[in-house]
This record gives structure tokens, C-alpha cells and sequence, in this order.
């Protein structure tokens, strides 16, 4: 088992910046790819971004390509989104997956799920 939790999420404004973290507990973190989805009202679960256990592959949405950046710090057991030129649409909640697979870009290929951070962009 791996427990997940996420923090950083926040209320900005259109162009600011967050960083949001997921701490790991339980099985050997570094076994493991990281992701994170996100889900705003009324619409499905998307992809944001994906990373390698080693973090020497990331993967991103098209439509964060270029303003997040994915991370991770094995020794602290910790996942990153760096998260700048934020707009309102990316208001959402931010979810962190752990999986033993592949760093995939669908939801079905992560075993294990945070509870998610509300992240709020206002224009």
C-alpha cells in the first residue's frame, strides 16, 4: 500500500503561481511512477502530468506543456507540480496517482490516489 497526500493547493489570480506537493508513506516510493489528474466540476478526471520513478521522464498534457513542471525528491518521498502562468481554466482539483506500471496518462493505470488539493484561478 501507498498512502498519498497532497498540499498546496490555493485561491490565485490569473498569472500567479503555486506549487503543489504529494507526500508518499508506505511501500518503497521509489518503485513507483507519479502522476497527477485533475478534475474540475462537471467534467472527467484529465491528465496533467506524469514522471518516472528515477524523474528522467515527465510526460505533460498539451495544455499545460510549458507552464508545469513535474518533479520528484525520492529521498524525501515527494511528488511536485510547479505550476506557473496559471489561467482559470485550470481551476480544478489536483490529484496525485502512484503506479508500479509505467508513467501512464490515463487513470486506470495508477493503483493508489490522494484525496486531491482545490486548486482556484480567478480571472
Amino acid at each position: 500500500q501507498v498512502q498519498l497526500v497532497e498540499s498546496g493547493g490555493g485561491l490565485v489570480q490569473a498569472g500567479a503561481s503555486l506549487r503543489l506537493s504529494c507526500a508518499a508513506s508506505g511501500r518503497a516510493y521509489i518503485l513507483y511512477a507519479m502522476g497527477w489528474f485533475r478534475q474540475a466540476p462537471g467534467k472527467e478526471r484529465e491528465f496533467v502530468a506524469a514522471i518516472s520513478w528515477s524523474g528522467g521522464s515527465t510526460y505533460y498534457a498539451d495544455s499545460v506543456k510549458g507552464r508545469f513542471t513535474i518533479s520528484r525528491d525520492n529521498g524525501k518521498n515527494t511528488e511536485y507540480l510547479q505550476m506557473n502562468s496559471l489561467k482559470p481554466e485550470d481551476t480544478a482539483v489536483y490529484v496525485c496517482a502512484a503506479t508500479s506500471g509505467r508513467p501512464g496518462t490515463v487513470s486506470y493505470e495508477y493503483e493508489y490516489w490522494g484525496q486531491g488539493t482545490q486548486v482556484t484561478v480567478s480571472s
